[in-house]
């Protein structure tokens, strides 16, 4: 169910998700998967790297797309897809960069949960300038169930020592939408309504159309979706500073 205008979420630290999210990733992700499926003889339709592709982690990904093939064919596979999302330049989704440098400045704690791994996001992040902005990284490889189980955004606010219900999730999938939802966060997502409809608060196309201003509280930030039908307070907590 859609929230009421006027509601309003408290939170004390964010965790953002990070594909499609901090970066716009997603025309060199389906490229990757296109080409490398291709190549093994399969050709992928839209509508199936939309289910198989995103908000999932390469190892699903790869056995759903190839399910009779052995599983050492399947991680030569990945590592290909792998190797060409590690090397791309990657923009950065408008707006993420300076909301990140804002709550930083603010002394909100701030998290990263993502399906990628280490090197990718060190190239990714790092020519962003955006790897210091959190004070803890979930990759693919700290998780034994990735998304859209809720175990990454648990890790992520083991790490941050706040408790789920305090911490607000930006998400650009459904997958991920439902991780952060049943991790027990409150989640805006990136896109369009599906990921409403998946259970984030509100959806927004990108940071720029989000409202962000200054609570009565010292170093609060609110932020809003541009109708005004939901607010999220963000305060510096006891884990703050």
């Amino acid at each position: 169910m859609q929230p009421q205008a006027g509601t309003r979420y408290e939170v004390e630290a964010v965790v953002f998700d990070m594909d499609g999210v901090l970066i716009d990733s997603r025309p060199v992700i389906e490229e990757a998967w296109r080409s490398v499926a291709r190549r093994h003889g399969r050709v992928l339709t839209g509508p199936e790297l939309e289910e198989y592709v995103h908000g999932r982690t390469g190892a699903e990904t790869v056995r759903l797309i190839f399910p009779d093939h052995s599983d050492a064919d399947r991680k030569a596979i990945w590592a290909e897809v792998d190797t060409v999302e590690e090397e791309a330049p990657y923009p950065v989704i408008p707006g993420a960069d300076g909301l990140a440098a804002r709550l930083r400045r603010a002394g909100v704690p701030i998290g990263l949960a993502t399906s990628s791994w280490p090197r990718k996001i060190e190239n990714a992040l790092g020519g962003l300038g955006l790897l210091d902005t959190f004070r803890v990284r979930v990759t693919r490889d700290d998780v034994e169930r990735g998304k859209p189980h809720p175990d990454p955004y648990l890790a992520a606010c083991r790490g941050l020592g706040i408790r789920p219900q305090r911490t607000l999730v930006f998400e650009d999938s459904v997958s991920g939408v439902r991780s952060a939802v049943d991790a027990g966060a409150v989640c805006v997502g990136i896109g369009g309504p599906a990921l409403v409809e998946a259970g984030a608060v509100a959806a927004v196309p990108d940071f720029t159309a989000l409202v962000v201003g200054e609570a009565g509280a010292a170093g609060a930030l609110v932020l809003a979706d541009p109708e005004g039908l939901v607010s999220v307070v963000l305060t510096a907590g006891p884990h703050g500073g």
